[in-house]
């Protein structure tokens, strides 16, 4: 299935990075800026993340592992004591915005603008840049690449194109890319959230959990990469989380299974391709900087008149 997986730190089959995305109401204000202030309810969905957070990395050190959280500067100025037993314990903080913002909503200034200025929040609140990030709403522009890679970004961790790291290149320079899957994020399984049109019929963990175990039983077969996007305000709840530590269980019993940040990871990757030791598949961003010119031709035009096409 994978042609040239990475070779793994001591021979470890499968390199899994466990994330959470710590949103809380970062998101809400850029979506809702005259009536966020109004959604009381709603609110304290969200900021059950002050709770969670604390759980979930007590959580993870029962396990012994140092994992990863993406979290919008926004949130480290406004509840830092909620983002603080992040640090303390030795995980990763990694970009995530500053307030949320989309970039897709961003001219490339501002996008630039809101990216220092959340590197420059987690900098001060962590004592290092972050090296990683991921595009909040998993939003990337044509500009994302060629941003990252000015700003010194190791890795990037938005875009689906493959099951294992890949290395994406552009005018700037490079990033390690740490595909993400949408089936392995939990608003699909959990979100049901009427004040955001957000209509999903909850599973039970149960029934989410074989999800995420099927798809860890394939990386691990092939060699690949496991990761996860959870929110604490979605995920740290009771019965989901404890169906995060039975993941965490099963996938601890299969052995050769490389449990790491994805700072740890995309350090990893990048080694194995300065030293030869792996050769990434490499795609080029961005994909388009125009629309396909395909679209400007007598056909396209004809059939939107209704012309009948002729071949």
């Amino acid at each position: 299935m994978l042609l040239d997986p990475v070779p793994w730190p001591s021979g470890a089959r499968c390199a899994v990075s466990i994330n959470f995305d710590m949103d809380t109401d970062a998101f809400l204000h850029p979506m809702h800026p005259d009536r966020a202030h109004t959604m009381q309810a709603l609110i304290s969905w969200l900021r059950y993340d002050e709770i969670a957070i604390p759980r979930i990395v007590k959580h993870f050190d029962t396990y012994g592992i140092k994992q990863s959280f993406f979290v919008p500067a926004w949130c480290i100025e406004r509840y830092p004591q909620a983002v603080a037993p992040i640090v303390e314990s030795g995980h990763e903080i990694a970009a995530h915005g500053y307030l949320h913002e989309n970039p897709m909503d961003q001219t490339p200034e501002s996008e630039l603008y809101w990216l220092q200025r959340a590197a420059a929040v987690i900098e001060e609140f962590t004592g290092s840049k972050p090296t990683g990030w991921r595009g909040p709403w998993a939003g990337f522009t044509i500009h994302s690449a060629d941003l990252l890679a000015q700003e010194g970004y190791l890795y990037d961790t938005t875009l689906m194109a493959d099951s294992q790291p890949y290395l994406v290149t552009c005018d700037s320079g490079e990033l390690v890319e740490l595909p993400i899957d949408i089936t392995l994020d939990d608003w699909p399984h959990y979100a049901h959230v009427p004040d955001l049109a957000y209509l999903i019929p909850p599973k039970p963990p149960s029934q989410a959990l074989q999800v995420f175990k099927e798809e860890f039983d394939a990386r691990w077969k092939h060699g690949g990469f496991f990761t996860t996007t959870w929110h604490p305000f979605v995920s740290g709840r009771l019965a989901r989380l404890e169906a995060i530590g039975e993941l965490i269980e099963y996938m601890q019993a299969k052995e050769d299974v490389w449990f790491a940040t994805m700072h740890e990871i995309a350090t990893h990757v990048r080694r194995c391709i300065d030293d030869g030791s792996w050769t990434p598949r490499q795609v080029r961003m961005p994909y388009y900087t125009e629309p396909v010119p395909e679209l400007d031709n007598e056909h396209v035009n004809a059939g939107k008149t209704g012309t009948t096409w002729t071949t």
